[in-house]
């Protein structure tokens, strides 16, 4: 009896499949070889993971459940189901998050940094807080007051706010807030001594309320739906809508309540009868402060940075490091791996070509650029300077739609030709084209990435890039591009894979295709999360098949390995490290071609509602040292995480006797070998030596 491929027990939740990706983040901070402020770091990405989490995905169960809908996904679980799951796993894990927060916090003690309260402080540092509260505070803060004539105030999402009882000389009780504001630090510094700002005000809250007297305070803070509902069919002017759309976002529901432990249970009440929170969205905690997002401040203090892990700066390689970075283009296809090599020759790509008198035209998609993007400023200047700039600004990167609308703005008024998205459609593809007249005749350049043109991630995102001059791949830059502005409905590309109408079936062949080699068939895929039940499937028949199948995958991972008859052949390994895993990369060992980065994850938006792009690697030399990389990563046993049959992930240790390898460390170690190397050989042994070189390094690894 054949197996049904669409049991909902072959399949994992997605949102139960996400929390588990930030417990790995979570799980960093157990790392005692990690710096303590390298561990701090990793309690920061799980908050602010966590916000953007209740914002959109929360968010969008409970809008489901209000609306009646009882079943969504493959595992067939309603949202009211999955909301009790997400809300019993997040309760559990607060407290494995305050151990985790105090035992760090404990060892930054010893070496002399402190996150401490107003009432843990010295005589001379509270001196110093109450100067810093009437000179940067007190001034800029809001005290108010509620009761008949002052009703309940708007808090914007991710408020933060005192909620205060208060009596007066007669005795009668009072309610009141007090606002936080944004522009104020999170933290107030002393030396090397961090005190959480609500501490403070809650001191001197009898000064901001005079005639009063404090009975209870409580600090909290406020999420809301933050997932823009945006009707394109029936918009005239799309920039107008996204900016309507964004001053929305401020007055979506409020779906989630954090408080600290200690919280008076009458002011607790009164807040409640305004905000009308769930209670399993309330979360009390005890010794970590709210906000955890806001860690970041004393991550990213200069004066600390001896507690963080050592510093890579990010090399430029042959044949990038010449000042002109298009005669490379024009010897040869190349790849760079971001960030162990240097984003800067993508960056130059731009600027050489704004400033080339050769230059006639340059087109790109922007996604999140960054708030001070060395990049849009060339485009800016090359529409200045009469050059055709056509620019796709998706005005629906969530959470960076702002800086999208400032940088579109500022691009049209250059004269650049700025398009706003597609309706229905968000584009997704990362992609620059320059072309140029030499000697009479146009030439064309081309960048693909799986990234964003965004050198502050780059940083820290693991991305590839990749410069080709070829006609072909350029002919279908033109033909996307094309499409972008015009109304081709139907374009297809010829060379390039484009989603939503090539991608998925492109893969789905070339799943079957290696399929068909059964136990000699073998395919590795790279992304950041999978959840396409389509393709989840076609790897489910590929393994009945007996091809072997690695998957890569950072985050979510609705796949089932390891189940009987149906997916003994697979293996899902996530890296949490350093760098933020980022790429898409599809390898497979039969195919002519053999491998594919694209900027195109495994998801149904992603290959069914995004335009996006998948570029097959043609030049056997790069294609090998992609999968040398993925090599490595598959042999990682100090960063990697293996998903089991039950949904659970256990992390790798090295066996006995095994060396250890952590990949990313590894390939920071291999870049600077090759990056001395080159230096030494490179004016005497050209772009061969290059390449035979980073063979010999990356097999050595």
């Amino acid at each position: 009896m054949s197996l049904d491929l669409k049991d909902p027990s072959l399949y994992i939740n997605r949102e139960l499949s996400w929390l588990q990706f930030n417990t790995r983040v979570l799980a960093q901070t157990r790392k005692s070889q990690l710096p303590p402020l390298e561990r701090l770091k990793f309690i920061a990405i799980y908050g602010t993971n966590l916000d953007e989490f209740y914002m959109v995905r929360v968010a969008g169960l409970i809008s489901l459940y209000k609306a009646g809908i009882q079943e969504t996904g493959p595992d067939r679980l309603t949202p009211a189901e999955q909301l009790q799951a997400i809300r019993d796993y997040l309760h559990r894990e607060k407290q494995e998050l305050e151990e985790r927060y105090t035992t760090i916090t404990a060892e930054l003690e010893e070496e002399g940094v402190h996150i401490r309260p107003f009432d843990a402080l010295d005589a001379a540092t509270r001196e110093k807080m109450r100067e810093a509260f009437y000179e940067e505070i007190y001034p800029v803060i809001i005290p108010i007051a509620i009761d008949a004539t002052h009703p309940f105030p708007h808090l914007n999402n991710l408020s933060f706010a005192l909620a205060v009882k208060l009596q007066d000389r007669e005795g009668n009780l009072k309610h009141g807030l007090v606002r936080i504001p944004r522009l104020l630090p999170r933290f107030l510094k002393a030396d090397h001594t961090f005190v959480p700002i609500e501490s403070v005000v809650e001191h001197f809250i009898g000064d901001l309320f005079p005639g009063y007297t404090e009975v209870a305070s409580t600090p909290f803070r406020v999420t809301r739906n933050a997932d823009l509902a945006i009707e394109e069919e029936e918009a005239d002017d799309f920039l107008e809508m996204m900016e309507e759309g964004l001053r929305s976002r401020n007055k979506g529901q409020i779906i989630r309540l954090e408080l600290t432990g200690d919280a008076d249970p009458d002011l607790v009440e009164f807040l409640n009868s305004h905000l009308r929170v769930e209670e399993g969205d309330i979360y009390y905690y005890r010794s970590i402060p709210l906000n955890l997002g806001a860690l970041w401040q004393i991550v990213g203090d200069k004066s600390l940075a001896h507690l963080l892990l050592p510093g890579y700066t990010p090399k430029t390689l042959p044949p990038f490091d010449r000042e002109e970075v298009f005669s490379a283009i024009e010897a040869q296809d190349s790849i760079l791996y971001h960030p162990y090599e240097s984003f800067e020759p993508v960056v130059k790509f731009i600027q050489q070509a704004a400033a080339d008198p050769d230059t006639l035209a340059i087109r790109m998609t922007l996604y999140r650029v960054g708030a001070k993007s060395p990049i849009v400023k060339a485009l800016i200047d090359a529409a200045l300077d009469g050059k055709q700039v056509t620019v796709l600004v998706e005005l629906k990167a969530r959470f960076d739609e702002e800086n999208n609308l400032r940088w579109a703005k500022k691009l049209e008024e250059a004269g650049a030709h700025v398009v706003y998205g597609i309706p229905g459609l968000k584009v997704h593809a990362k992609i620059a084209q320059v072309i140029k007249r030499k000697n009479g005749q146009l030439k064309s350049y081309l960048h693909l990435a799986t990234g964003n043109y965004n050198p502050g991630t780059a940083k820290i995102y693991t991305d590839i890039s990749y410069f080709t001059a070829r006609k072909e791949f350029n002919n279908d830059a033109t033909r996307f591009f094309h499409f972008l502005t015009g109304f081709s409905a139907y374009a297809k590309l010829q060379t390039l894979y484009m989603s939503p109408n090539q991608i998925k079936p492109k893969l789905l062949k070339l799943i079957e295709k290696e399929a068909e080699y059964g136990s000699e068939g073998h395919m590795i895929l790279k992304a950041n999360s999978l959840a396409h039940p389509e393709i989840i499937r076609a790897l489910y028949k590929a393994s009945q098949k007996g091809c072997r199948i690695e998957l890569i995958i950072r985050g979510i991972c609705c796949l089932r390995p390891g189940v009987e008859g149906v997916s003994e052949n697979i293996t899902v390994s996530s890296i949490i490290g350093k760098y933020l895993e980022h790429p898409r990369i599809y390898w497979f060992k039969h195919d002519e071609v053999g491998c594919y980065i694209s900027s195109a994850d495994l998801m149904p938006r992603n290959l069914d509602r995004r335009i996006e792009l998948m570029t097959p690697i043609i030049e056997p030399a790069l294609a090998e040292r992609i999968e040398q990389i993925l090599t490595l990563q598959l042999a990682d046993n100090q960063l990697r995480w293996v998903l089991r049959s039950d949904g659970d992930y256990v992390e790798v240790h090295p066996k006995e006797g095994e060396r250890p390898v952590n990949s990313q460390e590894l390939l920071e170690k291999y870049v600077n070998k090759l990056y001395e190397r080159t230096r030494k050989h490179n004016n005497s042994k050209g772009n061969n030596y290059v390449k035979r070189l980073a063979e010999k390094l990356l097999k050595e690894s």
